[in-house]
């Protein structure tokens, strides 16, 4: 049975761009410590995706789970959009397992890519290793120094993710040369067509009958 997310925070209005947006799958973006710069992949990822959100937080220094998902689902909140996919790095997979975990709703797929260790923030892993409800792929580096491949082919069967072995990528960030990530983005863009598709489509008025005198 799912926890109701009792604990997020809920902050009324709306971005000003959502009126154009809001009948869209969208994409959010959810960073890992320390946030993401202007040569990180997720963020050139941002500027090539219209609608694109990111999530807010005061201090990207301080990997607290509760926060980082209590930001996942005001995003969520503060924006309309006819579905989410989520692209989230490091930690920041952590948090959305987390979120997903404790009954957040609202996301219908998702880039995991280079999860880090909860081992590696002291984090008790039953926080985490629920199957998520939406479809995922799982993005790893077989030099990863944040988890090993093994691990993170652990976490992706726990998850439900589809496992994919980079190779020898890094952290998959801008040290280890993923600014542009092309790759990245047609995994998202694979996740944002196939929500789009399972959308219910609105039933068309039946034709007006007509009749021969």
């Amino acid at each position: 049975m799912a926890i109701a997310p009792t604990w997020f925070p809920a902050r009324p209005g709306t971005h000003p761009d959502d009126d154009t947006h809001a009948r869209d799958v969208r994409l959010l973006v959810v960073p890992g410590l320390h946030g993401s710069g202007s040569d990180h992949w997720q963020t050139w990822l941002e500027h090539r995706l219209p609608g694109a959100v990111r999530i807010e937080l005061g201090d990207w220094g301080h990997a607290d789970l509760a926060r980082w998902a209590g930001a996942i689902d005001d995003a969520l909140r503060r924006h309309r959009a006819a579905g989410w996919v989520v692209a989230a790095h490091s930690f920041g997979c952590l948090a959305l397992a987390h979120y997903a975990a404790r009954g957040g709703r609202g996301v219908q797929g998702a880039l995991m890519a280079a999860p880090a260790n909860p081992d590696r923030f002291a984090l008790d892993e039953a926080q985490l290793n629920r199957a998520l409800p939406f479809a995922s792929t799982l993005v790893a580096s077989a030099n990863d120094p944040w988890m090993s491949l093994a691990d993170a082919r652990y976490f992706a069967g726990r998850w439900g993710s589809q496992f994919v072995d980079a190779g020898e990528a890094g952290h998959i960030n801008p040290a280890t040369g993923f600014g542009p990530w092309p790759q990245g983005q047609a995994w998202v863009e694979h996740h944002l067509q196939r929500v789009r598709q399972l959308r219910p489509r609105p039933e068309r008025a039946p034709a007006p009958l007509r009749y021969a005198f």
